[in-house]
This record gives structure tokens, C-alpha cells and sequence, in this order.
């Protein structure tokens, strides 16, 4: 006959073995749920409207918007700096004075990230997320990352003169804003003498 003691001692083997199968299946799931949820495609979050956005950087009185045909000089200016072209063959924007408004897209992981910046006389003076659709990284949406933008221009070598921090697990879409600041500044300088011409 089996004792008390032995049939406690099989039960709680039995237990063991079927908790630690429980964890081994929950562990072998995880990080399908976990590819699963990354993979689902992310809603796409309006935080402000892009003409909203342009309406705004020149008081309520947006001027007409213009045009910057994309010539194969500016093409390769672009490229150098998104490292990629434009699939467009113009651009539009907005210029009254010294102020011109651009409103961007650059693919962060794997969505594009719709930005809005505003330069007066050179120098970034207002930056935001106008339409963010990733999964992640959305913390580029706050204003102590965009903050970091302002007063921004381009050094001799057309780079940002100023440094951006990145943020932890936003590296792609930090990456993007930093590109989209550049060109923006780029493509005022453009127009800037254009209109000078």
C-alpha cells in the first residue's frame, strides 16, 4: 500500500510538472502575442491638422500656398540629406516675409510621420507632430522633444547647428524629425534666394 507520504509526494511532483508546462507554454507564447500586437498596423493619431498648422504660423492669415518645383539639384540636395528622393516632382509651402511654413513626411519605422515647421529668417522657431502613425516612438509628439528644435539653423557643412537628444526606444522617429528639421531649413534657404533673385 502507498503511504500518505508518498501519495503527497507525487501529487505535489505532478503539480511542479504541470505548472512549470503552464510557464513554459505562457513563455513560448509571449512573444508571438507580443509580434503580434507590433505588427498590427497603429491608428493614426491627428494632433494638429496641417492647415490648422499653417493657418496658425502667420496669425489666422495663411498666405496662398507656393510651389518649389523639385529640379535635379534640389533632388540631390534631398537625397544627401533623407537619404532617399522625394517620388514628388514639387513641393508645396508657405512664405510671407521671412517666414516660410513646411510640411513634411519621412518614414520613421515603418509609417510616415507628417510634421509640421515653421522658419523665420533662417532658424527653426516652431516644430510639431502633426500626424503620427507608428506603433512607437511617439513621445517625439511632446513638447520638451520638439523644444529642441527651436532656434535651429544649418551649419557650413548643412548640418543642424544645434544637438537633438534622442529618446529611448524612439531612435527611428527621432531620426526622422532630425532629417525633416534639416530640409526644412534647407528648402527655405532655397526659396530665401530664389526670392532675392
Amino acid at each position: 500500500m502507498t503511504s500518505a507520504l508518498e501519495i503527497q509526494k507525487r501529487e505535489t511532483r505532478h503539480l511542479t510538472w504541470v505548472s512549470q508546462g503552464v510557464l513554459a507554454v505562457i513563455i513560448a507564447l509571449s512573444p508571438t502575442f507580443q509580434a503580434d500586437a507590433l505588427a498590427s498596423p497603429a491608428k493614426e493619431e491627428i494632433y494638429e491638422k496641417p492647415d490648422a498648422f499653417v493657418e496658425k504660423a502667420f496669425g489666422g492669415q495663411a498666405p496662398k500656398p507656393k510651389v518649389l518645383w523639385l529640379t535635379k539639384a534640389i533632388q540631390n540636395d534631398i537625397t544627401a540629406i533623407m537619404g532617399r528622393r522625394l517620388p514628388q516632382i514639387r513641393m508645396r509651402y508657405w512664405l510671407k516675409g521671412e517666414r516660410s511654413v513646411w510640411i513634411l513626411e519621412e518614414i520613421g519605422k515603418e509609417q510616415p510621420i507628417t510634421a509640421g515647421f515653421i522658419v523665420d529668417g533662417g532658424q527653426i522657431v516652431e516644430t510639431n507632430v502633426l500626424v503620427y502613425r507608428e506603433t512607437r516612438g511617439w513621445e517625439i509628439k511632446y513638447p520638451a522633444f520638439r523644444g529642441q528644435f527651436t532656434g535651429a539653423t544649418l551649419n557650413d557643412a548643412g548640418q543642424l547647428d544645434q544637438n537633438i537628444d534622442g529618446i529611448s526606444g524612439a531612435t527611428l522617429s527621432v531620426n526622422a524629425m532630425r532629417k525633416m528639421a534639416t530640409l526644412a531649413l534647407h528648402l527655405h534657404k532655397i526659396t530665401a534666394s530664389e526670392k532675392r533673385s
